[in-house]
């Protein structure tokens, strides 16, 4: 059924019942681990109050081991924070993601891209906005980019999301998915062509899906960076044997640069953020801790966020030549 086209993508070996079940198990092994120290930080707080390069430096730790009373209110802590956060900003998304709001600016697509989505979309606002030099690449694409193409991609992702949400998705079911096709969300990785979902390098894997993210957690988990990243490690940077490395990294020997793999393909990504979320939720039961489906992928970028987080230091070290490409929104 897959065949990989794009020499950028994943190899076709990553589709292998064999091969994700063996990535599937070291995600297991390691997360037993991330957990802990996700919950000892209260989801990452003291980790931001850099308290850990002490720990490290000094060999000591700050924080200490929770009781399982303290547990479940500290989980249940560190998932309302993460819909609070998720929830700050939503309500714009919601509006320029609304299909009637969409269909007003097909007489003016050149207002949606230039005054829309430049100004009021908070992730590509934020990305054309930001300072760093590493975006410039991205910039001009946004700007050479064909407006009637933005708004055409945008809706056609609305459509899918809402046709998804209706007639694919099953909440009463989807917990029992067992195999990588029960997602269906095959065309979004190979997308027809007659019904693009990226736009010239504007509104690309990673954009895309903070669109689909947006619009329902329930369904759609956020394949941003710091996921892939956090999956780099999660995996114990091993290669499974695959050829050039990891799946979920690409590295440019010339450049001396290592990033995420910005082309990995969302429907696998999907199904190891569900099982991801299927590990959090038997943590959750354990604890005592009602986990919100409507929010379930909320909870796994929380946590993929905390991983990452845990070693930003080197991620930065990775890419700090990213400039070069301009992909580090993507």
């Amino acid at each position: 059924m897959y065949t990989n086209n794009n020499p950028y993508n994943v190899e076709d070996r990553c589709y292998d019942p064999e091969h994700i079940e063996s990535v599937l198990e070291v995600i297991s092994k390691n997360f037993k681990t991330y957990f802990s120290r996700y919950i000892e930080t209260d989801g990452g707080v003291i980790k931001e109050l850099n308290i850990k390069s002490l720990e490290d430096k000094f060999g000591i730790s700050s924080v200490k081991k929770k009781n399982p009373k303290d547990i479940g209110l500290t989980y249940k802590s560190i998932i309302n924070d993460a819909i609070e956060k998720y929830e700050s900003d939503r309500a714009k998304y919601l509006k320029i993601l609304d299909p009637d709001y969409l269909d007003e600016f097909y007489d003016s697509p050149q207002v949606f891209k230039s005054k829309i989505l430049r100004n009021e979309c908070p992730i590509i606002r934020a990305t054309i906005n930001m300072g760093s030099k590493a975006l410039d690449k991205y910039r001009a694409n946004f700007n050479a980019c064909d407006p009637n193409l933005m708004l055409d991609v945008t809706f056609n992702l609305v459509e899918f999301a809402l046709d998804y949400i209706e007639n694919t998705y099953n909440e009463d079911e989807y917990d029992n998915i067992s195999e990588i096709d029960d997602l269906g969300l095959y065309d979004l990785d190979f997308e027809p062509a007659d019904k693009p979902y990226s736009a010239n390098g504007v509104i690309g894997g990673g954009i895309r899906s903070h669109f689909l993210y947006k619009i329902s957690p329930a369904a759609f988990p956020n394949r941003g960076r710091m996921a892939l990243w956090a999956l780099w490690y999660l995996t114990d940077n091993k290669t499974f044997g695959c050829h050039t490395d990891s799946e979920f990294i690409m590295v440019d020997i010339n450049k001396c640069i290592t990033q995420q793999n910005y082309f990995y393909p969302y429907e696998l990504f999907t199904y190891y953020a569900f099982h991801i979320y299927k590990m959090l939720k038997e943590k959750a039961d354990e604890y005592g801790v009602n986990i919100d489906t409507k929010y379930r992928y909320v909870l796994v970028e929380s946590f993929l966020n905390f991983v990452a987080g845990e070693h930003i230091t080197d991620i930065e070290l990775f890419s700090h030549q990213i400039s070069n490409e301009g992909r580090g929104y993507d």
